[in-house]
């Protein structure tokens, strides 16, 4: 089943209001964050804050990851500890750079009997994450890593690497392109990086728009305000709905049925016509049953 992963929004843990009012928002998941946004002298209060808020169930059919910190840190066994005992939908872990960072978290859920339905997301924001993306894309093949995306992080590739974000990030496209294409020839699903000038609308709509072109299938964000825009982007328009509709019902037809192409409004149509407007429909509908 398609799950539509348009927008998802990071929470800080250790803000008790913040995670009560992502059961309001209509993002289509939530990261509950244990990293970035979370002071050092505030992670075990957020570790049992989160806890406790995914196991009160209320963020209705949203996507619930929680963020973990880096395997380099020395909070992220307690992190993926009480994540696995939480059970949300997955977890989130930063920085991974290599097929020894998966075993790491594989072998840490496997220890602590997590259940299988928690999901591993990863995030590419390394020189060697990028350059060891299909390798890491790879190893989802292996059930045991749990693998199911990729999260982009251009913030931490610039600050590693020096490339400048600029708008338009034409440096940073041949990298998101390789992240992509690694993640497709795996079946991996990949969310496009946060946006971090939240006042400027404008350069937000572009950038949504540019990671949906390059084949990203949403982006995380680090305010509400963004997440309208971010749908919208993200949502296949109407009448590129009715069109699939069409083309499939126009193979639908018993005269087509044994054709791989066939002629429709003056264009020629193949059968790879039919599997991308399957693939639009199944979004569209999948969008439309979560209410939003």
């Amino acid at each position: 089943m398609i799950r539509p992963r348009r927008s998802l929004l990071f929470m800080p843990g250790s803000n008790a209001r913040a995670l009560e009012k992502a059961r309001l928002l209509h993002a289509d998941g939530i990261i509950l964050d244990l990293e970035d946004s979370v002071a050092p002298d505030a992670k075990a209060t957020a570790r049992a804050q989160i806890a406790q808020a995914v196991a009160d169930r209320g963020y209705g059919k949203r996507e619930v990851l929680i963020r973990i910190n880096s395997l380099d840190s020395p909070w992220w066994v307690d992190d993926l500890t009480m994540a696995g005992k939480a059970r949300p939908d997955g977890v989130l872990v930063p920085k991974v750079s290599s097929v020894a960072d998966l075993t790491a978290i594989a072998d840490r859920l496997t220890d602590i009997g997590a259940d299988i339905s928690i999901k591993v997301w990863i995030m590419i924001e390394t020189a060697r994450g990028v350059l060891h993306a299909e390798g890491l894309a790879a190893a989802s093949q292996d059930s045991e890593m749990r693998l199911a995306g990729f999260v982009f992080g251009p913030n931490d590739i610039s600050r590693e690497t020096g490339i400048r974000m600029l708008p338009g990030r034409a440096a940073m496209l041949p990298m998101m392109t390789h992240c992509v294409l690694a993640a497709r020839a795996h079946g991996l699903s990949i969310l496009d990086g946060p946006y971090s000038d939240i006042g400027n609308i404008e350069g937000f709509a572009h950038e949504c728009a540019q990671a949906r072109d390059l084949g990203f299938d949403g982006k995380t964000l680090i305010h509400p305000a963004q997440i309208e825009a971010c749908n919208a982007a993200f949502t296949p328009p109407a009448e590129d709905v009715a069109y699939a509709r069409k083309v499939i019902a126009a193979f639908a037809q018993p005269e087509n049925a044994g054709r791989g192409a066939i002629q429709l409004d003056g264009r020629m149509v193949e059968r790879l016509h039919a599997e991308m407007a399957q693939k639009t429909i199944a979004i569209a509908d999948a969008i439309a049953a979560m209410g939003r």
